[in-house]
């Protein structure tokens, strides 16, 4: 497993949503990966903004223990992440998904775990693919 783990929204409603069609993948995943589990502020807004009233308390729960920690300063990223945004205009990608793609691009040794295949497409760096688990 890679020494960074990232973590999407999606990956994350998967984990805390029991009506998810991934739930079962997501569950099996979180229980070998390395911990922490790092993200974005947009990924975690998605997420929350997914789960609803129902799901939010799980997702403080994993914050609070430090199980996900957004980890992501777009200030001093946003020119990479516009740029990103700009490339890949047609599928469309999110900030958050631009976002993690960037961190792909910064973090030591990552792995990005999502159930978003739009990451099958994104390159980092330009041409590599971004090392990823998904369903």
């Amino acid at each position: 497993m890679g020494a960074s783990v990232l973590v999407d929204g999606g990956f994350l409603v998967a984990l805390l949503s029991r009506n998810d069609q991934y739930r079962d993948w997501a569950t099996a995943q979180a229980a070998r990966l390395n911990q922490p589990w790092i993200t974005c502020e947009a990924a975690l807004s998605e997420a929350f903004h997914l789960l609803g009233r129902q799901g939010e308390a799980g997702l403080a729960a994993l914050l609070r223990r430090g199980v996900a920690l957004p980890q992501f300063n777009l200030a001093t990223e946003l020119g990479s992440v516009l740029a990103l945004m700009d490339k890949y205009a047609d599928v469309p990608m999110s900030l958050a998904d631009a976002c993690l793609v960037r961190m792909t691009e910064t973090e030591a040794d990552p792995v990005l775990v999502s159930t978003d295949q739009d990451f099958r497409i994104y390159r980092r760096h330009g041409r590599q693919i971004i090392p990823s688990l998904l369903p």
